[in-house]
């Protein structure tokens, strides 16, 4: 990986979390009267639902740290883990800020989306897979126990679909979640895990993989 495919996505990543500390400012300067999302609502679905799929990215981000030398993998394993570790935070604000709960244990994951149960389409929902892109118990045993080449190859194939799964969920949100925000943090995640999905290609490519 050269500098300048790093720089670029670097680039990204701290924009982002630029936008993230002026999302937070404008959340916490705004009226609650002016827009309170219901429990039901796309706002909610998405805060909820995105902050346990960030959750598993940063697990998976800092299992990889361990199990490898490699400081490119390393570098971009720390890069998601803070980036979605941030994000999560911000979510999570938002839903107290809202006074509503953090999980919705008579609503299930996507509904907002109108995805409906994922569990009864998806076998792998049993194993920990709740949502699209996300990595069921059995693989992330099996990135605990790979090391090396291994350990990164499982990571960035894992990392590329959970991913894909996100931006499908954020772009859910630009969509359907109240102009604002959270519908632009939702574009930044779309932006963001975009560019890290092709840099993830070059790495596996630059592995034979």
């Amino acid at each position: 990986m050269n500098r300048t495919q790093w720089a670029s996505v670097t680039a990204v990543v701290l924009a982002l979390l630029f936008a993230g500390g002026a999302v937070t400012f404008a959340s916490a300067d705004r009226s609650p009267k002016a827009h309170t999302p219901t429990t039901e609502s796309a706002d909610a679905g998405f805060a909820r639902d995105m902050s346990v799929h960030h959750q598993q990215a940063v697990e998976m981000s800092f299992i990889v740290r361990d199990r490898t030398t490699n400081e490119e993998v390393r570098r971009l394993a720390y890069d998601i883990a803070n980036t979605q570790a941030n994000q999560r935070g911000m979510m999570l604000g938002w839903l107290d800020l809202w006074r509503l709960p953090k999980v919705q244990a008579d609503q299930a994951p996507m509904a907002w989306m109108g995805m409906g149960d994922m569990s009864a389409a998806d076998p792998a929902a049993e194993d920990g897979a709740l949502m699209p892109g996300m990595a069921t118990r059995a693989q992330l045993d099996q990135l605990r126990k790979a090391s090396g080449r291994e350990a990164e190859v499982l990571y960035l194939k894992l990392m590329t679909e959970h991913h894909k799964g996100g931006i499908h969920m954020a772009q859910g949100c630009v969509e359907k979640c109240e102009p604002g925000v959270e519908r632009d943090l939702a574009q930044g995640m779309v932006d963001g895990q975009s560019a890290e999905i092709k840099l993830m290609a070059d790495m596996l490519k630059a592995r034979g993989a």
